[in-house]
């Protein structure tokens, strides 16, 4: 796993970022490419945009859903799929503490920690403390439970701005279980502590995830 690179690319090559769709109008981002839609590994990069280009500072082997990717906007909720697209990272979070010099905001979890799944709750895809009435536990994620994977975590911004019920909730970039997640991104702990130094919030970092080519290609995004 390399954690700080230049990027080495063919001459007249343009780094990945350069030839998406969108980057998210910012001067960092993540990419998390799969080989093809039923592919749960692939790699996730870090870049930085200085001067106008854009350069690597990181990459990781990355994990994706155990039913692999698809389309974000068309997901149905318990799938185990990763949705294609891009999105925001709104803040971080963690059982353990943050990282020495982590910017963004940073969450620890406590026991008192649900991510609410349950498409009846007015709580549907958000951290809540405690779990609310209308939110089933057995709808939703205690994540102290998740000792290994919300170690150190981001969240990744997938139908949380407006919800769409049944499309899915609790997408994150997680540190790394036993195998395939159910449908978050996850890469080694090394590497997610390496991220959350990395990251800056003021210089609006995103995450793009997609396929090398295809439908679900990354550069559509």
């Amino acid at each position: 796993m390399t954690l700080v690179v230049t990027a080495l690319l063919p001459q007249g090559a343009a780094p990945l970022p350069a030839r998406l769709a969108d980057t998210g109008g910012g001067s960092q981002l993540i990419t998390a490419v799969a080989p093809a839609p039923g592919s749960t590994t692939g790699r996730l990069t870090w870049w930085d945009r200085r001067a106008g280009r854009w350069f690597e500072a990181g990459s990781a082997p990355a994990r994706f859903g155990a039913n692999g990717l698809t389309e974000g906007a068309t997901r149905t909720q318990g799938t185990n799929t990763t949705p294609a697209g891009l999105y925001a990272l709104p803040y971080a979070f963690g059982i353990r503490r943050a990282p020495a010099g982590t910017e963004y905001g940073y969450r620890r979890v406590t026991r008192d920690s649900w991510w609410c799944q349950d498409n009846a709750s007015g709580a549907y895809n958000r951290w809540v403390e405690p779990l609310p009435a209308d939110c089933a536990p057995g709808e939703a994620e205690h994540l102290v439970t998740y000792e290994k994977q919300y170690a150190h975590a981001l969240l990744i911004a997938f139908n949380y701005d407006r919800p769409v019920r049944g499309r899915g909730a609790g997408i994150f970039l997680h540190v790394n279980g036993k195998g395939a997640t159910a449908g978050c991104v996850s890469v080694p702990q090394r590497a997610m502590r390496a991220i959350l130094r990395w990251a800056d919030p003021r210089r609006r970092p995103h995450i793009a995830i997609g396929t090398a080519s295809g439908d679900l290609a990354v550069t559509r995004y």
